[in-house]
């Protein structure tokens, strides 16, 4: 079905804005014959109706499209790749499909995800006290004129949602101590347990691909405050 919104589109680009139909196609991601009958008929719904939506090039290539959907997934916000990225390096691996496909796709991937991210999403509730929450970021900023890479450290009590924030040069164990140290003074008190996120510089790797310890002096710091470190 050809959605009302997008009749409009066509409609309003041909008639009022004077695009050519190659422009509309561009912009709109539709077929030439698309707006061709929206144009000449001047019909504001198309229907038709299909028990099922045939895949005949896409279809070989889902397991490849998932994994980059994935992957892309996965990437910070700043880092990810558009659809038209991911369309062209999937035409570059030796799909002959189009766009549109890949499109739908995508949307049908990406809300199939979400819904199941949604079911299995448990809400956390903490009491006052019970835990604080740990997590290192990268932050641009200017200093004297001069861009910099900064580490933010943030500790956050889970309860309350209260934060804590405070800049460093670099993230090193040394970092992660004064960050604990000035967060627990603002606050007054540190809590029962606190939470990490993947921190390298309180951990010591045993075996590669095998599990992991805290360090010592990581230990030492959170039994110094009486804190039960979860990662």
């Amino acid at each position: 079905m050809l959605i009302v919104e997008t009749i409009a589109k066509i409609r309003r680009a041909h008639f009022i804005d004077g695009k050519s139909i190659k422009q509309i196609c561009r912009e709109l991601q539709v077929s030439r014959n698309t707006v061709r009958k929206v144009i000449r008929s001047g019909a504001t719904e198309f229907t038709y109706d299909r028990t099922t939506q045939p895949r005949p090039k896409i279809g070989p290539w889902r397991s490849e499209l998932d994994e980059m959907l994935a992957e892309n997934a996965r990437r910070p916000k700043r880092e990810r790749l558009t659809l038209i990225r991911i369309y062209e390096e999937l035409r570059n691996r030796g799909y002959g499909g189009g766009y549109d496909a890949v499109r739908r796709y995508a949307a049908r991937w990406s809300k199939a995800t979400q819904e199941a991210s949604a079911s299995a999403y448990v809400p956390l509730s903490f009491d006052p006290g019970e835990a604080y929450q740990f997590d290192w970021s990268h932050e641009v900023v200017l200093i004297d004129g001069v861009t910099t890479t900064v580490k933010v450290a943030h500790v956050r009590l889970s309860h309350s949602r209260m934060p804590f924030v405070r800049a460093y040069p670099r993230e090193t164990q040394e970092m992660v101590f004064d960050a604990h140290d000035k967060a627990f003074a603002f606050f007054g008190g540190a809590c029962a347990r606190g939470i990490y996120d993947n921190m390298k510089t309180a951990v010591d790797a045993i075996f590669v691909g095998k599990d992991r310890a805290y360090n010592r002096r990581f230990e030492q710091m959170c039994g110094h405050y009486l804190v039960e470190p979860v990662a």
